[in-house]
């Protein structure tokens, strides 16, 4: 039977830690106002959404012609969310981040270039969703939109942040890391239960 609580939780937790989409967003926001950046926000979901039905036709395909693949996949996805993890507890700021662009062109763009969203798409897929749904497009697309929309919301809430408390995230860095980088390894460890 499929595991809501452990895939919600796997998808909302990957989501709402620091990454390319959510740093962006706050920075953007809190330089041009959230009303302003919302274009951007919009290109992410738009470029999200594309990254995640490629993620659930590759996951697909792919487990379907070597099923022995999901173990490496999985263990590949550990590794990067423990990276991410301590790139995070280390990074002094959570506005570091390049803002050069904050238009739709830009959200849209960035998507491809994103590691993050890869691995998201790909354990998500492998870890929770294909060993029930392998085959059924249907609900396969049903699930890659889903998790572009989890991932949309909390891009939206980083923007909405940045417009409004930045000078909170910079103020408690420190413990904001600590905790995003301690989720982060909690979903790392949570791909194998």
């Amino acid at each position: 039977m499929f595991n809501w609580w452990l895939f919600l939780s796997y998808a909302i937790v990957t989501a709402v830690t620091p990454g390319p989409n959510n740093l962006m967003s706050l920075s953007n926001a809190a330089r041009f106002g959230f009303r302003n950046s919302f274009p951007f926000n919009l290109g992410i979901w738009a470029g999200f959404s594309l990254v995640m039905i490629v993620c659930t036709f590759f996951c697909n395909t792919l487990s379907s012609l070597l099923p022995a693949v999901e173990l490496p996949m999985l263990i590949a996805g550990a590794a990067y969310l423990l990276w991410l993890s301590w790139k995070t507890f280390q990074c002094s700021s959570l506005t570091e981040a390049d803002s050069s662009g904050h238009g739709f062109g830009s959200g849209l763009v960035l998507q491809f270039i994103n590691p993050k969203i890869y691995i998201y798409g790909i354990v998500s897929m492998e870890a929770y969703i294909l060993p029930y749904y392998q085959g059924q497009w249907e609900s396969l697309f049903f699930f890659a939109m889903l998790l572009a929309f989890i991932g949309f919301v909390f891009t939206l809430g980083w923007a909405l942040f940045g417009s409004m408390f930045t000078f909170l995230f910079s103020r408690h860095a420190r413990m904001t890391n600590t905790i995003m980088s301690m989720l982060l390894g909690y979903c790392a460890i949570s791909l194998f239960l």
